[in-house]
């Protein structure tokens, strides 16, 4: 019997580096949000680990984070392997953790597939072996990430908010963006308690205020797409924009649906992959 999953996207609504670890990653503090944008996987028991998607682009070996979370899932808890398909929506070195979402759903896919009784925080855990941001695609909502971001703190959820996304015509190596940032360093730092106190509140404009990411610098002195495009959503009315992650996408908080689609369909002009969204809270299991 076959099993379907959604894989939610995240944003950051702040990014942080707090300095370098011994172990060669970054220390960061960074608070991020589930939205709807997701792939959907569909799952089937089998002996050993098929994965296949209607994207060319998406190996499908152990370079694959869903195919290496199959195998991590089936030398963990002594289970069988799955035949995984994955159904592509998320762009690709986007920034939205596309690939660590993929892995987080054949996590809780597999579990569900063969009726593991494991808590939802335990498979989290696992996932932290696979990708930083893995931890957080399996539990989902609105979080603060630290240490290398596999750490979290559940927060209050994110008041229900439209979004507008959009995914320029470039692709951005993380790698490439934190080495820069060593050399750079940024002026400017988020604020997460106060971005804390603002979602308690449910206050969108102290939200907004507040979005802070120290790699937008660093991505945009490189790609000026990722400025044009935030001028674009700023210019066709939305309240704030910033780029997620390590970039090239940036969103845009809208007021409410039809601004949102207002805004994506003004930021389509420059080409690339947009979207009207909202956001999500915490993942079932």
């Amino acid at each position: 019997m076959a099993l379907t999953r959604h894989a939610y996207a995240k944003i950051n609504l702040t990014l942080d580096i707090l300095g370098k670890r011994q172990d060669g990653f970054h220390e960061v503090s960074m608070v991020m949000q589930t939205i709807s944008l997701h792939d959907v996987l569909t799952f089937e028991r089998a002996e050993g680990i098929s994965v296949q998607s209607d994207n060319p682009l998406l190996s499908d070996d152990k370079s694959n984070l869903a195919w290496r979370a199959a195998d991590l899932m089936m030398h963990t808890y002594g289970i069988g392997g799955a035949n995984i398909m994955i159904e592509k929506h998320i762009p690709m070195a986007a920034g939205l953790a596309g690939g660590s979402a993929d892995a987080a759903s054949v996590i809780l896919g597999m579990a569900e597939l063969y009726g593991l009784d494991v808590p939802q925080e335990e498979l989290a855990d696992l996932g932290g072996r696979i990708g930083s941001d893995v931890p957080f695609c399996v539990m989902g909502g609105t979080m603060l990430a630290y240490g290398r971001g596999e750490k979290l703190r559940r927060l209050p959820d994110m008041p229900e908010t439209w979004l507008a996304i959009a995914k320029p015509d470039i692709d951005v190596s993380t790698a490439w963006a934190y080495k820069n940032y060593d050399e750079k360093g940024t002026l400017r730092h988020p604020d997460n308690t106060r971005m804390e106190r603002a979602i308690e509140s449910g206050n969108i404009d102290d939200i907004c205020s507040l979005l802070c990411n120290v790699l937008e610098n660093v991505t945009m002195d490189r790609y000026d797409e990722v400025g044009q495009y935030k001028r674009c959503m700023l210019e066709a009315g939305a309240s704030a924009a910033m780029m997620s992650g390590s970039g090239p996408s940036v969103f845009a908080i809208c007021d409410g649906r039809e601004q949102a689609l207002k805004v994506r369909e003004r930021v389509a002009g420059l080409g690339g992959a947009s979207f009207a969204v909202h956001t999500v809270g915490r993942i079932g299991f």
